[in-house]
């Protein structure tokens, strides 16, 4: 446990290293982003009370997932799942991604369009706003985009504030796209559960504490990277262009919204997947390295080695989890959730396993930050250029955020 702390403390420097000025350090941001974690951690994960709650959301997971399974079933028969008009090969052989998992996304996207509708998610997001804001001292806009991150992707929650963006200190557009790479969207939460359920207990309450978690510690990682002034005291609200009319509007809308948001996926999972095969055959002409090919994969994990045994990871296991982290970062956090779940089952200890499932539970990849510079370059074409700049910056900074809330949970296992 004390490694893991040390490990924080650790990953603070190297933020404060890349600081683009080390002297003017918002310590009010960084200090309380770090309180805010460890409280969350501490009563998310550690009071019975709240950790039994976790698990009532796994349960709603698990039903949600079986109610789309029944919805594809019916639309494409037996790819959606079994039974099968044929024996399988081998087993895990008929498992189809896009019909069995990626479906998920239009059932939540419809929901989350629902609760929106109703209020809900507004009321959620109002009270972690409220809460950043007086705990960490930042301003309205920043606090909310930063809220709305814990259940939206990186792109959905800068378009709920858009009216702000134009006018945000260089510090604070940073921070917000930190949030954005330091979490996942609601939309693929419960794919992720699905992926971890046969090896993480309670997998859906786990990723939804790793992004309300990880947003404070994005906030200090990226005060301490790109530092902001006192922010203008400015209320926000979020904001939508169509608006809808009734829940049945809100649920055809919702499904609609998810549609471009699932072909996303299944675009960016194939052109990535391609691009970085094309790229490991090139690295294999190279002579072997330690008796196997070089490998994208295998050059990330070097530096990502030490930096899990700093936040808890047994150095025996810092090869595997390492390769993970790695295949998070070169491909996602999609590929790198499904090679989890179908590694062997003593890969590694449980804590190893808590550890993981926080530290890969972020959007902070190259495929995202190409998704984001085109995003927030069409909200604000005026600061594009801004948004490039600090593109590469806020993958370190996520990736420090959620390495950070796998050392928190770690620690309290």
């Amino acid at each position: 446990m004390a490694r893991a702390y040390l490990g924080v403390f650790a990953l603070l420097f190297i933020a404060w290293l890349f600081s683009e000025d080390r002297w003017r350090i918002p310590w009010r941001t960084v200090i309380g982003g770090l309180i805010l974690q460890l409280a969350g951690a501490l009563l998310l994960i550690g009071v019975p009370a709240a950790n039994r709650a976790m698990f009532v959301l796994n349960d709603a997971a698990s039903a949600l997932q079986r109610a789309t399974e029944a919805g594809t079933a019916f639309v494409f028969g037996y790819l959606a799942g079994p039974p099968l008009p044929f024996a399988e090969s081998h087993p895990g052989a008929s498992f189809i991604l896009a019909f069995q998992a990626l479906p998920l996304v239009l059932t939540i996207s419809a929901l989350a369009s629902l609760l929106f509708y109703l209020g809900v998610l507004q009321f959620v997001t109002g009270l972690f706003a409220r809460l950043l804001r007086r705990v960490l001292g930042i301003g309205g806009p920043l606090a909310l985009g930063a809220a709305v991150h814990v259940f939206v992707g990186m792109i959905e929650a800068p378009l709920l504030v858009r009216p702000y963006l134009a006018r945000m200190q260089r510090g604070e557009l940073f921070a917000l796209m930190t949030c954005g790479m330091a979490g996942v969207a609601g939309t693929v939460m419960v794919i992720y559960a699905s992926f971890l359920a046969p090896v993480v207990p309670n997998a859906l309450g786990n990723i939804l504490i790793a992004s309300v978690i990880s947003t404070p510690a994005a906030l200090a990682v990226a005060a301490l990277m790109v530092p902001f002034g006192t922010p203008i005291p400015e209320e926000a609200r979020l904001s939508l262009n169509d608006e809808p009319t009734g829940p049945i509007d809100a649920l055809v809308q919702g499904t609609m919204d998810g549609v471009p948001i699932l072909a996303a996926i299944v675009a960016t999972l194939l052109v990535t997947v391609a691009l970085v095969t094309l790229l490991n055959m090139g690295l294999a002409l190279l002579p072997d390295w330690s008796g196997a090919p070089v490998t994208l994969q295998r050059l990330f994990a070097l530096p990502f080695a030490p930096v899990l045994w700093l936040i808890g990871v047994p150095w025996a296991e810092t090869s595997a989890a390492a390769t993970l982290m790695a295949t998070k970062t070169v491909l996602n956090e999609f590929v790198a959730y499904l090679e989890f779940s179908r590694l062997p089952a003593d890969s590694f200890t449980p804590r190893t396993r808590m550890i993981l499932t926080y530290a890969l539970c972020g959007f902070a990849n190259f495929g995202s930050l190409g998704i984001m510079i085109g995003g927030l370059g069409a909200m604000i074409p005026q600061r594009r250029h801004e948004v490039v700049a600090l593109g590469m910056r806020s993958i370190l900074g996520g990736t420090l955020a959620t390495c950070i809330s796998g050392a928190v949970a770690g620690g309290l296992v």
